[in-house]
């Protein structure tokens, strides 16, 4: 799960067309690069109802600021919009702002959409853009994603009658990107001061811009999605009036009501439901494009705090059969701490770095080659950190262990309640006497230099083992301020190889979206945009 993360969603330059291809079949998952779907066949008609599942449980809060997780930024995308959004094809594109302006790195400039009402029919003001930015820098409104790339803002003014400027401290050619994440979402002011402090609760809701509304919150069962009839973009108009989203998190039980057809579809539907689901008669098991990425995070403790151990285990552990095994097919091995295709500029530049990569295959030889560069005691074992009751995690490091084992190392696996392994991702004490431990993270922009930045970058959000370079400090400053996409491109690339080298985080593999659709339905993005677009107002009826 992922509980600190600002990283970055990939975009992809292909055609939808030319990216969607053929579902999973009952032979098991094609993951060739170009068999990973985009979307999912148009729908062709209306539906009055559909059912779908969060396997993540139910959100905590409806606040956009407070969504920072799968539970709510996935109901949250369908009910309240940013300045931009993301698009299933991974491209960026003006929303609630008709047009942005960046005459350099520092400053953004949006024009405010006119013509946009909320849904109690009030309509969207330059003063509501300028409340929902502002509520990011207010500590009274405890914004999850303060710090990064809120931090960097230095003023946010109204510069025209629908005008917002935005003043960075420091150059950031990525802040634009994060428009489409909570941190550019838009709320009516005058409902968030009146609602205090049951925003975002089932008592006070939300009031937003969306194609849906929220209708009834049944407390640990269920949320639904109410059309809006009024919303002010009809090309993205909701095709179902009514999306009813259950909080049912148990495998067996996910399994059964898709494949009974008491749920129409869910994404990252748990890999212990994936033999039930791909023989199913009910529906398909789709796998989509993803910017996932399953790694091993280093604390800086024990032995695992050597790069040459960490870059040891990485050569010796054999990921492309985790990725066959554990995953059962549905993700990659992976080559990099970027995931594969996690770029939106630069493709050749990004393609041509991703090339020269070491492959991802098992090399024990070359491990044992790399461990002799060790200044730590090697007999010392690794105990990698994982939440107990995700048993898949202990099978990833299983397969860790016996890499390890090859070159005369010692990895334990050490399962605790996921109660208590969340602390990991936010309290150092936590991580202290402890020598790593899993993830299983995402990127939220389309560009890898804000992922990297947070894992490398002395200070950064996931940087877990304080890890600190001024080489790469120095890098991460500069691709920030490069407003070419391809020197950028290049420059990351550049960051991208001493992250090989010094391996913060062991990449283990890039999970695929994984999808299942019920006969009767379609529409929806199969690539990982659903944490920031509207998916549900895409669902609809499927061709019978």
């Amino acid at each position: 799960m992922k509980k600190k993360a600002v990283a970055a969603l990939a975009v992809l330059t292909l055609a939808l067309t030319g990216c969607a291809g053929s579902p999973i079949g009952t032979d098991g998952p094609s993951l060739a690069k170009d068999d990973l779907l985009v979307t999912t066949p148009p729908a062709v008609g209306e539906l009055d109802l559909a059912t779908w599942n969060l396997p993540f449980g139910e959100p905590a809060s409806l606040d956009p600021i407070k969504a920072f997780n799968y539970p709510e930024n996935t109901v949250v995308a369908n009910l309240c919009e940013g300045l931009m959004q993301l698009q299933p094809d991974y491209s960026i594109t003006p929303n609630l702002a008709e047009k942005v302006d960046s005459p350099d790195a520092s400053t953004y400039v949006y024009t405010v959409r006119q013509g946009v009402t909320f849904w109690d029919g009030q309509p969207m003001t330059t003063e509501d853009v300028l409340f929902s930015l502002g509520r990011q820098l207010d500590p009274n409104e405890g914004s999850y994603w303060a710090g990064g790339i809120v931090d960097n803002i230095a003023s946010i003014d109204q510069t025209g009658d629908w005008e917002v400027t935005v003043k960075l401290k420091a150059p950031d050619a990525t802040f634009n990107s994060y428009m489409v994440t909570p941190v550019g979402t838009v709320v009516e002011k005058a409902h968030r001061e009146a609602a205090g402090e049951s925003y975002g609760t089932p008592a006070g809701l939300v009031m937003c811009t969306g194609p849906f509304s929220v209708g009834a919150w049944n407390e640990g069962q269920s949320i639904s999605l109410k059309r809006n009839a009024d919303y002010w973009n009809e090309d993205k108009a909701a095709k179902t009036a009514q999306v009813d989203i259950n909080f049912i998190v148990d495998s067996a039980a996910i399994a059964n009501a898709l494949s009974t057809g008491a749920i129409d579809g869910s994404y990252d539907v748990p890999l212990g439901s994936l033999s039930t689901l791909q023989n199913s008669t009910e529906g398909t098991l789709n796998l989509g494009r993803s910017l996932q990425l399953v790694a091993i995070i280093g604390t800086g403790n024990g032995a695992f705090a050597d790069p040459a151990v960490r870059k040891a285990l990485m050569m010796a552990t054999d990921r492309e059969a985790i990725s066959e095994t554990v995953f059962e097919g549905t993700a990659q091995a992976s080559r990099s701490l970027i995931p594969n295709n996690g770029w939106a500029y630069g493709t050749n530049e990004f393609e041509a770095g991703r090339d020269k990569l070491a492959p991802s295959g098992i090399d024990i030889d070359g491990a044992k080659e790399a461990l002799k560069a060790a200044t730590v005691d090697l007999t010392q074992p690794i105990k990698i950190v994982y939440p107990s009751e995700r048993s898949y995690y202990a099978d990833i490091i299983s397969e860790i262990s016996n890499g390890a084992a090859a070159i005369g190392l010692t990895v334990e696996p050490e399962g605790i309640p996921s109660a208590q392994f969340g602390a990991f991702f936010s309290d150092p004490k936590a991580r202290e006497g402890h020598d790593a431990f899993v993830t299983n993270n995402y990127m939220d922009v389309p560009d890898p230099l804000a992922f990297l930045r947070t894992i490398m970058g002395t200070g950064g959000s996931q940087n877990y083992n304080e890890y600190s370079n001024p080489a790469v400090d120095d890098l991460l400053a500069e691709a920030a301020a490069t407003t070419d996409d391809d020197d950028r491109a290049a420059l990351v690339n550049e960051i991208q190889d001493i992250a090989m080298a010094d391996l913060p985080w062991i990449p283990i593999a890039d999970p695929s979206v994984r999808l299942f659709l019920n006969n009767r339905v379609t529409g929806v993005p199969a690539s990982f945009v659903y944490l920031y677009y509207p998916w549900a107002a895409d669902l609809g009826a499927a061709a019978e």
